[in-house]
């Protein structure tokens, strides 16, 4: 137990910074105001493939990458992760673009609640009536945006689905968290690729604007990593209950940010549906805590 303490402080400390990061994304993505979201997704894709590559070099980690690249049909996993998390990433980079950053973290928020949906009809998981009742407390939340407020939540169900479906494939594939990434954005870098040669043949890349664009672009392989390996960190040394609650500090800090940076307007019948939420995800994480277990949000 001696020994226990001073790692549990140090996971603690890595999932902190990993989730503060995250939650801190609004204000990075913001930066790269005039390039479209599309094109921001591509350049991170490309630039995450060559960092995470670099630090797969650094920490020795090829061996478990050459096997898996080595058995190419049984990559259709990884592929298929590959691709919701594409979509999650462009998804979100254009809610921040369009300051629709409230929607992105209720997103975030629901997710958990996604991950218990599609463990129980796609996994047939058994689950708790607490963890039933979070989730049609959730459903209820998005019915009564899209009958009462007459919205349809999209950003907040795509990210939502995406990252829940992400989640559902990735406990399919063997690969780390680093390793899976470095594979998944490898699978999408010829397509990342021949984006950016086709903006630039047409002349609407911004890659060669000014050097601040540049550095910005090429800094999104160097963003999404730390996390990732921040998450590894905490995941190595604290128990899943512990990396669970941690997540809600992601979604919490994109929600103030949304209000206090971004200055996105709260009406009453948007606050009554995020109550809706947190009040799912308080019965899910007293569920949770009584030894019911919680996943984390791959990220």
């Amino acid at each position: 137990m001696k020994h226990a303490t001073p790692e549990a402080a140090k996971g603690v400390g890595f999932g902190l910074s990993a989730y503060t990061l995250w939650g801190c994304f609004p204000i990075y993505f913001a930066l790269f105001e005039g390039v479209p979201s599309y094109e921001v997704l591509v350049h991170r894709i490309v630039w995450s493939c060559v960092f995470l590559a670099i630090v797969v070099s650094f920490l020795g980690r090829w061996k478990p990458i050459t096997a898996a690249l080595a058995r190419p049909r049984k990559l259709g996993f990884v592929f298929g992760c590959a691709v919701f998390i594409a979509l999650n990433w462009g998804v979100y980079i254009y809610a921040v673009e369009t300051r629709h950053v409230l929607q992105a973290s209720l997103g975030y928020f629901l997710t958990p609640l996604v991950n218990v949906g599609l463990g129980m009809l796609v996994l047939r998981e058994s689950i708790s009536r607490l963890q039933i009742v979070a989730v049609a407390l959730a459903t209820i939340a998005i019915l009564y945006q899209l009958f009462l407020l007459g919205v349809v939540p999209w950003i907040t169900l795509v990210l939502a689905f995406s990252f829940g479906t992400y989640g559902l494939l990735r406990k399919q594939v063997e690969l780390d968290g680093l390793s899976g990434l470095f594979v998944e954005t490898l699978l999408l870098l010829p397509v990342g690729l021949l984006a950016l040669g086709l903006l630039s043949s047409v002349g609407e890349s911004h890659f060669n604007d000014n050097i601040s664009t540049t550095l910005l672009l090429m800094s999104s392989g160097i963003v999404t990593a730390i996390p990732l390996l921040f998450f590894a960190g905490a995941a190595r040394r604290l128990r899943l209950a512990t990396v669970g609650f941690l997540m809600y500090i992601n979604p919490t800090l994109q929600f103030f940010i949304a209000l206090f940076v971004f200055d996105e307007p709260m009406s009453g019948e948007k606050l009554a549906s995020f109550v809706m939420i947190w009040v799912a995800l308080g019965l899910y994480s007293w569920s949770a805590w009584m030894g019911r277990g919680m996943n984390p949000v791959p990220k």
